[in-house]
C-alpha cells in the first residue's frame, strides 16, 4: 500500500475517502493519541483530510489541524506539538488529478517501512480499535505554523549581502519560502504564487523541462538565483544566474561539501552521482549510500556523524534543524551560499561533470531478473550493495540494475568519470540482465 513517499495515486481509484478513514482508524490503533494533520492546495485534499481525521478520532485519537501548508510546516509542527505522528494529505510532485497520505514519526521524519506495515496490517485486516461512543477524539484547529516555520528559517540561516531570488512556487504552498527570503532582506519576485491545486502554471515536478519559464526570468531580470519548489514544498530546485537548471546532483555536491567536514558523512540514495562523493573526497567526508526515498535518507542522518542528507530529485535534509526535506529552508540556505560566494553559475562551472547511461528493460519477471543479476554480479566484482537494487562500484565508476517501483521494468544506470568507461559499464549491466533473463528462461 505504502510506496517510498507515502500512499499516492489518482483520486476515486488508489486513493478514496476509505482509504483515508481507514489509514487514520489504523494510525490511532497503532497509538497515535494526538496527530498533527495537513494538505497541500488540492482540492480533493478537503475531503480526503477529513475522512483521516475522522478514522483518528473514531478510534480515540485527537487531531491538530494545521490546514493547508507545506509538507515541512507539517513534519515541523509535529515535533513542536509534541505529537505522536503527523499526516500530510498530498502527492507532492504528482499531477492534479492524483493526490496522497504520507506518514511522519514524532521526531519529525517520515515513516519508515516498519511503522508503514504496521498500518498497512490494521488497513486490511480491518483491525480497528474503535471508541467507544463517549470516548472519540477531538479535533482543534491550530494557528500560525506558518509564521513559526518562516521565523525559524530566519533563525537558522543567516543570509548575506541580500540576494535578488526569484520563487517559482509553482501554484503550491511554499509561500513562506518568498516569505524567509523577503524578511531575511532578499529582492524576492515570484512566480506562480496563487495556490491552486490544479497546477495551472506548470507542471507541479520541478524539473528543467517544467521550469523554462522561470529560468528566462531569471536570466531576463538579472537575478542572482531562482528557486522552484513541487505542489507541497518538500522538493527545492535551483536556476543559476544565467538562467542554467542546476542538476540535482550539482545541487547536492554543492550543499554536502558546504555541510561536512573532515571525518562526517552525508547520505545520499545509490542513484547519486559520483560528482558527490568526489567532491566530498575534497574535505575529507564521504557518502553512506542508502535506498531511494526520502525516508532512507532521513533515517540514516540519525547517526551521530552523519551530517547532511540529500536526493538528486530535490529532497534536502538538515538532520539538526529537521528530519523531514524541508524546500524552504533548502532555498535559504542556497540563497545564504550564493550570498557568501557571489555566483551560483562559477560553482556550478567548479564541479566536473562525468557521463551518465540510463536505459530500461521491460520484464514480467523484474524482481526475479535483479535477484539473478545480483548472484551473478557476486562471482565477477568485489564492491556489490543489494540496498536498492543491485548497485555495483568499480574502479572507474558504478552501474545499478533496479527495479521500477512502479512499472513493469528493470531500470539501468552507469556512471564513469570518462566516456568510453561509461559505455563499458553500461554494456556490462545490460549483459547481466542479458544472462539472467536466459537464465530464467532455461
Amino acid at each position: 500500500m505504502f510506496g517510498t513517499s507515502g500512499v499516492r495515486g489518482r483520486v476515486g481509484e488508489e486513493v478514496t475517502a476509505g482509504l483515508a478513514l481507514d489509514i487514520g482508524r489504523a494510525l490511532a490503533t497503532d497509538g497515535a493519541e494526538t496527530v498533527v494533520l495537513g494538505r497541500d492546495a488540492r482540492e480533493s485534499g478537503r475531503t480526503l483530510s477529513r475522512a483521516v481525521s475522522a478514522g483518528i478520532t473514531e478510534c480515540g485519537g485527537d487531531v491538530v489541524d494545521v490546514g493547508v501548508q507545506p509538507t515541512p510546516t507539517v513534519a515541523r509542527s509535529v515535533v513542536r506539538e509534541g505529537a505522536d505522528a503527523g499526516v500530510v494529505v498530498t502527492a507532492s510532485h504528482n499531477p492534479a488529478p492524483d493526490n496522497g497520505i504520507k506518514l511522519w514519526a514524532a521526531d519529525g521524519r517520515a515513516f519508515g517501512d516498519d511503522a508503514n506495515a504496521r498500518i498497512t496490517e490494521v488497513v486490511e485486516s480491518e483491525t480497528f480499535d474503535l471508541a467507544a461512543w463517549d470516548e472519540f477524539g477531538e479535533r482543534r484547529a491550530l494557528e500560525g505554523a506558518r509564521a513559526r516555520h518562516e521565523r525559524a528559517l530566519r533563525e537558522s540561516v543567516a543570509i548575506p549581502d541580500d540576494p535578488s531570488v526569484v520563487v517559482d512556487l509553482g501554484n503550491g504552498v511554499g509561500r513562506v519560502t518568498a516569505d524567509a527570503l523577503h524578511a531575511a532582506g532578499c529582492d524576492v519576485e515570484t512566480l506562480n504564487a496563487q495556490r491552486d491545486g490544479r497546477f495551472p502554471g506548470r507542471p507541479s515536478e520541478p524539473t528543467a523541462e517544467n521550469c523554462g519559464t522561470a529560468c528566462a526570468v531569471v536570466e531576463a531580470t538579472g537575478a542572482d538565483l531562482g528557486v522552484v519548489h513541487d505542489g507541497d514544498a518538500d522538493r527545492m530546485m535551483a536556476i543559476d544566474e544565467r538562467g542554467r537548471f542546476v542538476s540535482g546532483d550539482a545541487l547536492l555536491a554543492l550543499f554536502a561539501r558546504r555541510e561536512a567536514g573532515d571525518g562526517d558523512r552525508v547520505a545520499v540514495p545509490v542513484d547519486t552521482s559520483l560528482l558527490v562523493a568526489d567532491a566530498l573526497a575534497e574535505v575529507g567526508a564521504e557518502v553512506t549510500y542508502t535506498p531511494v526515498g526520502d525516508a532512507y535518507v532521513a533515517a540514516e542522518t540519525a547517526e551521530p556523524d552523519v551530517v547532511f542528507g540529500g536526493e538528486p530529485s530535490g529532497a534536502w535534509i538538515w538532520p539538526d534543524r529537521t528530519r523531514c526535506p524541508d524546500g524552504p529552508l533548502a532555498a535559504c540556505a542556497l540563497a545564504a551560499l550564493v550570498g557568501a560566494e557571489g555566483s551560483l553559475a562559477a560553482m556550478v562551472d567548479g564541479l566536473p561533470t562525468y557521463p551518465i547511461r540510463r536505459d530500461s528493460r521491460r520484464t514480467d519477471a523484474k524482481l526475479a531478473i535483479v535477484d539473478r543479476v545480483a548472484e551473478l554480479a557476486r562471482e565477477e566484482f568485489d564492491d556489490v550493495s543489494a540496498l536498492d537494487g543491485i548497485r555495483v562500484g568499480t574502479e572507474t565508476g558504478w552501474f545499478l540494475v533496479r527495479p521500477s517501483g512502479t512499472e513493469p521494468l528493470v531500470r539501468i544506470t552507469a556512471e564513469a568519470r570518462d566516456e568510453a568507461d561509461a559505455d563499458d559499464l553500461f554494456a556490462t549491466a545490460r549483459d547481466l540482465i542479458d544472462q539472467a533473463a536466459a537464465d530464467r528462461s532455461r
